[in-house]
């Protein structure tokens, strides 16, 4: 039985990085279960890449940070409907390692919240007219946004989180797509090996969650695809944790005494 129901829809996936991105388990899934994925990318140097990974598959570069005034014109190319779109994309710049909150950059705060945050609006509004009528936006976001050990990374993570609620009731105003975000537990990819001390952080998770075992990042990809799924049609507007119960477990009384 296909449980998730995608098979012959369409979802466009912003953000693959690589194989050990959330974006890219996602899409992985879908077309495992018959779904067609078209992907974009950040700049012209990652088309190759991904075009190893997805041969058969659509691919077009989309720099968000910039102007994407170009992504309906490129969709239209390969698609006239959508039924999905995941936005994974991130970024924080953290060449200097991670600094006091107050200490961050103006252009650096900017940067991440156009990229991490402001482009799930912009794309959404650049794609209403491809969504078909029960079509899913997710977007990806992690467990804690206050949570220090993602430097700036967590208010904005918290900005775009505040972002879902208005965005789903923005479109039910005309449609009845929905829109969500995942908040994921630490995860083992490159994206947060970029971190500066993530891998400490990670380990550490490892003790809080209940089953004293990290996240796979297929356990978040699942949830991104059903979310993705009509078999989600009651959730809108939400944030669905996905963390193995860390999030219960930071005062746990044994963990405290061993550290």
């Amino acid at each position: 039985m296909d449980f998730l129901g995608v098979n012959g829809k369409t979802f466009f996936i912003a953000g693959v990085a690589n194989k050990k991105s959330v974006a890219y388990f996602s899409a992985k899934t879908l077309m495992e279960a018959g779904a067609k994925c078209i992907f974009s990318v950040q700049n012209s140097s990652q088309l190759d890449g991904l075009k190893k990974l997805f041969p058969a598959s659509p691919v077009f570069v989309c720099d968000v940070e910039k102007d994407i005034a170009s992504l309906p014109f490129e969709m239209k190319k390969h698609t006239d409907k959508l039924d999905g779109f995941l936005h994974s994309l991130a970024f924080a710049n953290f060449s200097e390692g991670v600094k006091p909150f107050i200490e961050t950059k103006r252009e650096d705060y900017l940067q991440a919240s156009q990229i991490s945050s402001f482009s799930l609006v912009e794309a959404s509004n650049a794609l209403k007219e491809f969504f078909t009528e029960n079509a899913s936006i997710v977007t990806i976001s992690i467990s804690n946004t206050k949570a220090t050990s993602y430097g700036y990374l967590g208010p904005i993570k918290a900005m775009l989180e505040a972002t879902v609620p208005f965005l789903a009731k923005s479109f039910s105003e005309f449609s009845k797509v929905r829109v969500n975000a995942v908040g994921a537990g630490p995860l083992k990819t490159s994206a947060s090996a970029g971190i500066p001390d993530y891998i400490d952080n990670y380990l550490y998770a490892e003790k809080l969650t209940l089953r004293k075992q990290n996240l796979e990042t297929q356990e978040v990809a699942n949830t991104v695809c059903f979310l993705l799924s009509e078999r989600s049609s009651g959730i809108n507007a939400s944030t669905i944790l996905v963390d193995a119960g860390m999030s219960c477990n930071y005062f746990d009384q044994s963990l405290i005494k061993s550290r």
